[in-house]
């Protein structure tokens, strides 16, 4: 691997899987501002996941469903304004 390209602040984070409501420690060097205090009362700093071991459904065999049409029609919306001009509009703008 090479040298320099790896970070160095790796820290002990709690893990929370949002859809099921689990929780697990490990070590990340992701930057989170939400802390939670853990089993052993100190505080961890606070990773939120979507989708982890205990909810995809290779994992668990059970199907559910993700919600991203939420982020589709968030992402048409901010965009809206960039789409391409119709020829009415070209027509109107050259005149």
């Amino acid at each position: 691997m090479k040298k320099g390209i790896h970070p160095e602040t790796y820290r002990t984070v709690v893990f929370k899987d949002i859809s099921v409501d689990k929780s697990w420690i490990g070590k990340s060097a992701a930057s989170t501002k939400d802390t939670i205090t853990w089993e052993d009362g100190n505080e961890y700093p606070l990773i939120k996941v979507e989708i982890s071991n205990h909810s995809h459904p290779f994992f668990t065999g059970k199907m559910k469903f993700v919600d991203t049409a939420g982020r589709i029609d968030k992402f048409k919306k901010k965009f809206a304004n960039f789409s391409k001009k119709t020829e009415s509009e070209e027509q109107e703008s050259e005149a």
